[in-house]
């Protein structure tokens, strides 16, 4: 029986990257494309509760056969939560292939792996994949090795509460790195400048930062390999259980 996978994103339904992902996923079975139908990157694993969501069948240029298209005016969640009740549940959720690296921290605030996240919530098994920045971007050996990874998960599965984030270099990547999430963040600059009336206005942006350890996504993608890092959905501290049962105050 074919395979039905729901590709979503956080970059918009026109952007180059899920095109590339649609069209690696369709030797693999259905693909429905389910995207923000602006940019939505940055927001995290926001969901629309207070209106309405509008979902529309869209026409991409370009797409493979079996791949259909959809835009929704809502956030990367929304698209995911669209997909899986308005399409149907899919056996594979994939979000990306993104503009940009999501590596470290980065991950708190990223929509490309909210979806993931989403999908893997409603217990589907779920990959984000992003590209790191550069003049021209390239994401078809990215795309290629997204189908060879989807391939993989969807014959054997991922255990329950447990998300892929890949990270692709720029480039030919030289191989592959099972990683561990790194510390990799930005450091936060808020930059307050004046409008022509003399208003105040603001850019936040920062400079980024690595991380020391050999075998961090980071690391990996910095060394041009493929980043696959296994990520579990359970953020409870075990082993400091106790220890804030010792201070945590009664009522």
């Amino acid at each position: 029986m074919s395979k039905k996978i729901l590709v979503a994103n956080d970059d918009g339904i026109y952007s180059p990257g899920i095109k590339a992902l649609a069209n690696a996923m369709a030797s693999l079975g259905e693909v429905n494309i389910v995207a923000p139908d602006v940019e939505q990157s940055g927001v995290g694993h926001g969901i629309t509760v207070r209106r309405p969501l509008r979902m529309r069948k869209t026409q991409l240029n370009h797409l493979e056969p079996g791949v259909t298209a959809y835009r929704v005016d809502g956030t990367p969640t929304d698209c995911v939560v669209m997909g899986v009740h308005v399409l149907g549940r899919p056996d594979l959720v994939v979000s990306g292939i993104n503009f940009g690296p999501n590596l470290g921290y980065d991950l708190t605030h990223s929509g490309t792996f909210a979806c993931a996240i989403e999908g893997t919530h409603l217990g589907i098994p779920s990959i984000a994949f992003s590209l790191g920045f550069s003049d021209e971007m390239d994401f078809s050996h990215g795309a290629r090795y997204a189908a060879k990874l989807a391939r993989a998960v969807l014959q054997r599965g991922l255990p329950p509460k447990t998300v892929l984030n890949v990270n692709f270099p720029v480039g030919q990547p030289l191989g592959v790195r099972v990683t561990v999430q790194g510390t990799h963040h930005y450091e936060d600059v808020v930059d307050k400048r004046l409008d022509p009336e003399g208003q105040e206005y603001y850019w936040v942006g920062g400079k980024a930062t690595g991380d020391e350890e050999l075998d961090s996504d980071y690391a990996a993608v910095n060394a041009g390999c493929v980043s696959v890092t296994p990520l579990y959905m359970d953020f409870t501290r075990r082993d400091y259980l106790e220890t804030v049962q010792g201070f945590a105050p009664e009522l």
